[in-house]
C-alpha cells in the first residue's frame, strides 16, 4: 500500500527531472506568442539583451533550464502554467432545505495547450433525493391479462417511491405502433376495433399518447391508469422506441423535475428500430425532436423508429435512467439493448405484473449504487479523462469515472485531467454524473498569448517594444524597426533576401532587413555565415586525412582554396602535371585538366592524356561539306567556313588518322583523313586524291533506255499472262478427264438418261385366266 502511494510522487518528481533533458521544438518562434504555442515545454526570455544583433529572435524560444544556461534570469522567462478557479464549492449536505451532492459547482481552467490540470471531484450519494417517474406502458393486446392489476397498483407504485423520497412524483404514458401497414391493420372497422374479441372493450390504435404529467397525486394517477383500454396492432415488436424518444424530449409536457429521473418501461415484447419504417414506406429518419399535439405523437406515420444510439444519447442528455420491466421471453433482448444504454436496468415482469413494485425498488437501489461521471458539450480541442477513487486507491485512466456499490452517504472522489490540445475560444462544458441533477460546470480558456510586463523602452525606432523585441508600426521593418518600407512590401523586400524563388530567405541563416541579408552567428566554434544570401561557410568542405582541405588549404563556400604547391578538390595532392603532357606539349591534350598529376577528361573523351574519343560520332560526315570547299574553292579560304578544319599536306601527315569516304553535292566521291588536334573539336585535313565522280549518259542514250526498258516490260507482261492461261487450260483438261473416268457407268445404255421408255399397264378385272 505505501510503495503504490509513494509511485505518483516518484513519477512526478520524474518528469520534473525530465524537463532538463527534453526538447522545445520552436518551430523559428518569432515573438513569445508562437514560441508558447510551439510546445508545452517551450519558454521565452523577454531580456533585450539575452542574443546578439546578428542572431535569430528564435533562439530567445527554449526550455525554461536552456534559457537559464544561456544566461536568460529567472525573472526574465516567460513560462506560463495551466492554473484553476474555483467560482462555486457548496459543502456537500443532505438537509431538507438544502441537497448538494457534487461539489464543486463551478470552476475556471486556465490552460496552456499541453499542460493538463487535475480538478478533484467529490460526490456523496444524499438519502431522500427527489424522484420523476414516468410509467410508460405497453398497450398492445399481448398486455390485456396484465392491464387489470396494472390499473390497481397505482397507489402502491407512488407508495413505494415515497419510502426512498419524500418529494416524489409520478406520471403515465402508453404506446402501440405506428398506424400503418404492416403494423397495424388499416381496415376502417379493425381500426375502430382491432382486438381480436368483439366482448373486449377495445380502443383504437396510435403511436404513443401521453396520459397524466409528473403529479403527487397518487388518486389522480390511480384514475388515469384505471381509464386505459387496451388496443391492438399485427405485428409482434411494438413502437416502443418511439415512446422512449417523445417520453424523454418533451420535458415541458412531461413534466421533468431537475432530480432524479427515472422512466419505468413495461412491455412483454420487442420493439422496431430505425429501418423498420421502410416497411410502411415510412423513410424520413427520427429527428430527437418533440411532436406533440393534444398529447398525441403526431409524427408516428411520418418519421422513422429512432435508432437504439440517438435515443441512448437523447436518454444521456435528458439524464433520464429508464427501467425496463419485461416478460421473461424478453430478458435477453432488453439486457442487450440495457448494455448500450448507460444508467438502465432491465427487471423480469411476473404474468400478470403483479411484481412491479418490488421491481421498481430493486431497479432504483441498483441505479443509485452505480455512479458514472462524464462529460457533455465537450469544445473541440479539449481532451478529458478520468481516474476514480472508489475506496482507498485510484483506477487507471478511463473516458468517464466510474463506482460500483456505492451506498446512501458514501463519499467517492474523481481526479479529471483536463488538456487543451490547441488554442480555443473562451467555451464551457459540464461533468455530471448519470442519473443525478447536480453537474460541474467548467469554463476553459487557453493561454496563448504572452504576458510579459514590459517595461517602455525606447529602443523601437518606429514600432513597440514588447517581450524583447519590437513590434513595428506600419511601413516599417527590420530588428529596431529602422528600415522604411517606402512603397516596397515585406514580400518585396524578402525577395530580394532570396537566392532564388524557391530558396529561403537569407537561406534560413541570417535575417532580411531592407533587403540586405544579415547573416546568423553560428553556435559551432570556429564556423562563420556569410555571402549574399547567408549561402555560405567555412566548414562545409571535403575532408582530406581528417582534415578540411588536407590541412593545406582554406575552406571558401563550398570549395578548397589550396596554399601554393597543393591542388585537389581537398587539396590532397601537390601541384604537379608531368604526367598529363602530351608529345606535342600541351596539358591532357586540351580535352581535360590535370588534377594531382592526372588528366580529367571532359565530356565522352577518353585514354590517359584525353587523346581520343570512341563513343563521339565519326567526324568524316560532320565535315563533308567543310572538305568539299577544299576541293572546289581554288582560293582557299575555306577556314572562314569551318574554322575546326585545317589543311595539311601529305608530308605533314600525323598518325592516328581517320580514313574517310564521303559524297559531296555533286554525289562525287571524296577521299580524305582527318587528324585531331589538342583542344575540342580541332582537326588537320589531308586531302588524298581528286574526286570520284560517275559518267553522266547523254539525253538520246537515256531515252533509248527508257523506251527499250518500257519494251521489254510489254513483252514480260504478255509471256506471262500467255503461260497462266496455258497453265489453267490444262489444269481443267485434266480434271474433266478424271471426271470422265470416275463416271463411266453413265456412258451409253447403262446411263438412266438414255433408257427406253416403257408402260406397264394392270388391269383389276383381269385374273389371268
Amino acid at each position: 500500500m505505501r510503495g503504490s502511494l509513494h509511485l505518483p510522487v516518484l513519477i512526478f518528481f520524474m518528469v520534473l527531472h525530465s524537463g532538463h533533458c527534453q526538447e522545445c521544438r520552436n518551430a523559428k518562434a518569432s515573438n513569445c506568442n508562437e514560441c508558447i504555442q510551439a510546445g508545452p515545454l517551450c519558454a521565452w526570455c523577454k531580456d533585450p539583451n539575452f542574443i546578439k544583433r546578428s542572431e535569430p529572435d528564435h533562439m530567445r524560444c527554449d526550455t525554461v533550464y536552456q534559457l537559464e544556461n544561456k544566461g536568460c534570469k529567472s525573472n526574465d522567462t516567460v513560462y506560463p502554467k495551466s492554473w484553476q478557479e474555483v467560482k462555486q464549492n457548496l459543502t456537500l449536505s443532505s438537509t431538507k432545505d438544502q441537497v448538494v451532492q457534487l461539489t464543486p459547482q463551478r470552476i475556471k481552467l486556465n490552460l496552456r495547450p499541453g499542460q493538463p490540470e487535475n480538478i478533484t471531484v467529490t460526490f456523496r450519494h444524499a438519502q431522500g433525493f427527489p424522484i420523476d417517474l414516468y410509467y410508460l406502458m405497453d398497450l398492445s393486446f399481448s398486455m390485456h391479462d396484465d392491464l387489470d392489476n396494472l390499473k390497481g397498483l397505482g397507489q402502491k407504485i407512488l407508495e413505494a417511491l415515497k419510502d426512498i423520497t419524500d418529494a416524489a412524483q409520478i406520471g403515465f404514458g402508453t404506446f402501440v405502433d405506428k398506424t400503418v401497414l404492416p403494423f397495424v391493420n388499416t381496415n376502417p372497422e379493425i381500426l375502430k376495433n382491432p382486438c381480436p374479441g368483439k366482448n373486449i372493450p377495445c380502443q383504437e390504435p396510435f403511436g404513443y399518447k401521453h396520459v397524466l404529467s409528473l403529479t403527487s397525486n397518487s388518486s389522480l394517477f390511480k384514475a388515469k391508469v384505471s381509464s386505459q383500454k387496451i388496443s391492438g396492432n399485427l405485428d409482434a415488436p411494438e413502437g416502443g422506441l418511439d415512446a422512449l424518444m417523445q417520453a424523454t424530449v418533451c420535458e415541458h409536457i412531461i413534466g421533468w423535475r431537475n432530480v432524479t429521473r427515472l422512466l419505468l418501461f413495461a412491455t412483454d415484447d420487442g420493439f422496431h428500430i430505425a429501418g423498420d419504417g421502410k416497411l410502411g414506406s415510412i423513410l424520413t429518419p427520427n429527428d430527437g425532436k418533440c411532436h406533440m399535439q393534444n398529447n398525441y405523437y403526431t409524427n408516428s406515420n411520418v418519421m422513422d423508429y429512432p435508432s437504439v444510439g440517438h435515443l441512448a444519447l437523447k436518454l444521456s442528455e435528458h439524464n433520464i435512467q429508464p427501467i425496463f420491466a419485461v416478460t421473461a421471453n424478453m430478458l435477453k433482448t432488453y439486457q442487450s439493448l440495457s448494455e448500450i444504454i448507460p444508467k438502465s436496468v432491465v427487471g423480469e415482469l411476473s404474468l400478470d405484473s403483479s411484481n412491479i413494485v418490488s421491481l421498481i425498488k430493486s431497479a432504483y437501489n441498483n441505479l443509485s449504487s452505480k455512479v458514472i461521471l462524464e462529460h457533455k458539450n465537450l469544445p473541440d480541442g479539449i481532451k478529458v479523462t478520468y481516474r476514480s477513487k472508489c475506496g482507498t486507491e485510484f483506477s487507471k485512466l478511463a473516458a468517464r469515472g466510474e463506482c460500483d456499490n456505492v451506498k446512501i452517504n458514501d463519499t467517492i472522489s474523481f481526479t479529471v485531467t483536463v488538456e487543451a490540445t490547441k488554442c480555443i475560444s473562451p467555451q464551457a462544458f459540464t461533468i455530471h454524473p448519470l442519473g443525478f441533477s447536480e453537474a460541474l460546470t467548467v469554463e476553459v480558456e487557453t493561454m496563448c498569448n504572452c504576458d510579459c510586463g514590459d517595461h517602455n523602452l525606447n529602443i523601437c525606432n518606429n514600432g513597440t517594444f514588447s517581450c524583447g523585441i519590437c513590434s513595428c508600426k506600419e511601413g516599417f521593418t527590420g530588428k529596431n524597426c529602422t528600415c522604411n518600407l517606402g512603397e516596397k512590401t515585406t514580400e518585396e523586400l524578402k525577395a530580394s533576401c532570396r537566392k532564388d524563388n524557391s530558396s529561403s530567405v537569407c537561406s534560413g541563416l541570417g535575417e532580411c532587413e531592407c533587403g540586405v541579408c544579415n547573416c546568423f552567428s553560428s553556435n559551432i566554434p570556429g564556423q562563420r555565415i556569410y555571402g549574399k544570401f547567408c549561402e555560405c561557410d567555412n566548414t562545409k568542405c571535403e575532408m582530406y586525412n581528417e582534415k578540411l582541405c588536407n590541412g593545406h588549404g582554406e575552406c571558401d563556400c563550398g570549395n578548397c582554396r589550396c596554399e601554393a604547391g597543393y591542388e585537389g578538390k581537398a587539396c590532397e595532392c601537390k601541384a604537379s602535371y608531368d604526367g598529363c603532357m602530351t608529345a606535342r606539349g600541351t596539358k591532357c591534350s586540351g580535352r581535360g585538366y590535370c588534377e594531382c598529376n592526372t588528366c580529367k577528361c571532359i565530356a565522352n573523351y577518353e585514354t590517359h592524356l584525353c587523346e581520343s574519343c570512341p563513343s563521339c560520332p565519326s567526324p568524316c560526315r560532320t565535315y563533308a561539306h567543310c572538305i568539299e570547299c577544299y576541293y572546289l574553292n581554288s582560293t582557299g579560304n575555306c577556314e572562314n567556313q569551318c574554322e575546326n578544319i585545317t589543311r595539311i599536306t601529305m608530308a605533314d601527315h600525323l598518325n592516328g588518322a581517320v580514313r574517310c569516304k564521303e559524297k559531296d553535292s555533286q554525289d562525287c566521291f571524296m577521299h580524305f583523313e582527318m587528324v585531331m588536334k589538342d583542344g575540342i573539336e580541332q582537326y588537320d585535313v589531308i586531302l588524298q586524291k581528286d574526286r570520284e565522280c560517275p559518267k553522266r549518259l547523254s539525253e538520246l542514250q537515256i531515252a533509248l533506255m527508257t523506251a527499250g526498258s518500257v519494251l521489254l516490260l510489254g513483252l514480260f507482261l504478255l509471256l506471262f499472262g500467255k503461260c497462266l492461261t496455258e497453265l489453267n487450260d490444262r489444269a481443267k483438261y485434266r480434271r474433266f478427264e478424271k471426271e470422265m473416268k470416275e463416271n463411266s457407268k453413265w456412258i451409253g445404255p447403262e446411263n438412266q438418261l438414255f433408257l427406253k421408255a416403257t408402260t406397264t399397264v394392270a388391269n383389276p378385272m383381269y385374273d389371268g385366266d
